[in-house]
């Protein structure tokens, strides 16, 4: 089976030679880089493109994770850069994502639309495979990588930034991070059985929290100082496969 990595804001290719090739899915095409890593073949795909052309509510979330499914990936890691809203966390941490909560508003958020006779929900007990975060905090341990901690991560439509007001809600339900592109990517890996982790990358303080306004040489900066560290840890954990998998997110389908 091969492994993926999808980048988010900041991080459009890896270090490592690649092949350029696309592939045609039933929701459209997707362009995405592959490579041989110590006999380990791993997809890499730019979330908003190589030159971040597509805003967060634009993304081919469905086209993108039936590619990585299509390609015979059965397992993703992820960055995301995200604001924080939780005072633990600032800016240039690296935190797991554990959990989410979806303010979106207009996204496809499934492949089962009721087409056929069968009714399919997706269970959510644990949206972020529990086998990749152990496995990459343990990774990031042995390359001294430090990972301030694991956060609940808060979903916006996008492409606006979020109010004071939206995010003094957000920290009151439980918020510690804020990102635009999360979900549905989490739920979509998940309804095709792939083991899907998050690690984001805090390249701001949310909207309220400093009384700054956000700017964008300082996610430009954020994201400079860290994402090497994090893509290296990725391609460590992706080449090397666990004694074992604990995990059940190849049976997360509830088929009524």
């Amino acid at each position: 089976m091969r492994k993926a990595i999808i980048g988010g804001t900041g991080v459009y290719q890896l270090e490592e030679a690649r092949e350029t090739q696309t592939i045609l899915t039933a929701f459209g095409s997707v362009s995405y880089d592959i490579m041989s890593i110590e006999g380990q073949e791993i997809v890499f795909l730019a979330r908003h493109g190589s030159k971040h052309a597509l805003p967060p509510h634009k993304i081919n979330y469905r086209a993108n994770m039936m590619a990585l499914k299509m390609l015979e990936v059965d397992e993703i890691l992820a960055t995301c850069a995200v604001g924080s809203m939780n005072d633990a966390f600032a800016p240039g941490d690296i935190v797991v994502i554990r959990d989410f909560i979806d303010f979106t508003k207009n996204r496809p958020q499934s492949f089962y639309e009721g087409d056929d006779t069968k009714v399919v929900h997706v269970e959510m007990t644990d949206p972020y495979c529990s086998n990749l975060r152990s496995r990459f905090l343990q990774r990031a341990g042995m390359l001294e990588i430090m990972v301030q901690g694991e956060a609940v991560y808060v979903c916006t439509e996008g492409p606006r930034f979020e109010t004071a007001s939206e995010i003094r809600m957000y920290r009151q339900l439980g918020g510690d991070v804020v990102g635009m592109t999360n979900v549905p990517e989490v739920v979509l890996a998940k309804e095709l059985g792939m083991c899907y982790a998050a690690v984001g990358i805090i390249t701001n303080w949310c909207t309220g929290i400093e009384g700054n306004s956000i700017e964008g040489h300082q996610i430009d900066q954020s994201m400079a100082l860290r994402k090497n560290q994090v893509t290296k840890a990725f391609v460590d954990v992706l080449t090397n496969d666990p004694l074992e998998k604990s995990c059940a997110c190849s049976r997360s389908l509830i088929v009524l």
